[in-house]
């Protein structure tokens, strides 16, 4: 008999271990992306609502302002902060899984983070050439 047995078993139980802080990594960087969709969305939806509520209230003549393309440019200042802060997040996602070595499969929230990153460039620029339902 060798002593083999006890050392393998340790061998494969550090491996165990060390497989699973390559996945509580990988979650983790997953959760950040997805705090990063969260925040982009917020930036990017509550920019949109400043800028049609107050052209509602502009063109209803129900306030008077001295700077009448104020919330558009509010708007648009959000929703660009939105989506750009986004594109930084993927940015940093990518980074964290090449930095862990991790093999590039990008997760569900990756794609859903390029969906709302392309809905933010999407109402940029109807607010900002005022196209479309904007």
């Amino acid at each position: 008999m060798t002593d083999e047995g006890p050392v393998s078993t340790a061998n494969r139980l550090a491996q165990t271990r060390t497989d699973l802080a390559g996945d509580r990594t990988m979650m983790a960087a997953d959760r950040t992306l997805m705090a990063w969709i969260r925040t982009a969305l917020a930036m990017i939806s509550f920019g949109f609502t400043i800028y049609k509520f107050l052209s509602y209230l502009k063109d209803s003549s129900t306030i008077h302002s001295h700077n009448p393309e104020g919330p558009r440019y509010l708007g648009i200042m959000l929703t660009a902060l939105g989506t750009v802060s986004l594109a930084a997040g993927i940015l940093q996602y990518i980074q964290m899984l090449r930095q862990i070595g991790a093999v590039l499969r990008y997760r569900v929230a990756f794609y859903v983070a390029w969906v709302v990153v392309a809905l933010g460039l999407t109402i940029l620029f109807g607010m900002a050439t005022r196209l479309g339902p904007f």
